[in-house]
């Protein structure tokens, strides 16, 4: 069995640096994301507060002041919502970008594997050939482990965002019923 040569291994290190350094990036650029998503929120939530504060205080009577915060709840529910839909889809795109290349990184060291054990068939001394065998049976065990994880982790995903959606439709009723009935309950 042959060791890495020097340009072997400097090749290998500076594989892994892109590799680490553009997975930094991408984990950089969700948190930037984040960062900007929150800082929207912030800003139009000031906004609105202080208009809901000023038309509250302008408010003649308790009537009018009911109806004001009952015009309130539904726009806050929807942002709330839309808010956290952002949040998932921010979340989603790094970890697909991760996801992505931890599956380029099992293919590459997959190849390297099953070349490595090609060259070790190819030179192995005569009567190794069950030795060949379990070790070339042992890596194909450990590709459809892989393959079964990855297609239930998959459809793991795809069951969580489609309980997302329901439940994004469901608090988005919910909360128009909310406002109907807060603004019957005021009139």
């Amino acid at each position: 069995m042959t060791l890495l040569t020097p340009e072997q291994f400097s090749a290998a290190t500076k594989a892994n640096l892109e590799t680490l350094f553009g997975l930094t990036n991408k984990a950089f650029e969700g948190v930037e994301k984040l960062a900007e998503l929150n800082l929207q929120v912030v800003k139009s939530t000031l906004a609105e507060s202080q208009e809901n504060a000023q038309r509250a205080l302008s408010a003649k009577d308790a009537q009018e002041f009911l109806a004001l915060q009952a015009n309130v709840v539904q726009p806050l529910a929807e942002k709330a919502l839309a808010y956290g839909r952002h949040l998932y889809e921010i979340a989603s795109a790094t970890q697909a970008e991760f996801a992505r290349v931890a599956e380029a990184q099992y293919e590459e060291q997959n190849r390297k594997v099953q070349a490595l054990v090609e060259n070790v068939s190819k030179n192995a001394p005569a009567g190794s050939e069950t030795a060949v065998a379990v070790m070339k049976s042992a890596i194909t065990a450990a590709n459809t482990t892989y393959e079964t994880v990855q297609k239930a982790t998959k459809q793991a995903i795809e069951i969580a965002e489609s309980n997302f959606s329901a439940a994004t439709t469901a608090a988005t009723k919910a909360a128009e019923q909310a406002s109907r009935a807060s603004k019957k309950a005021s009139a």
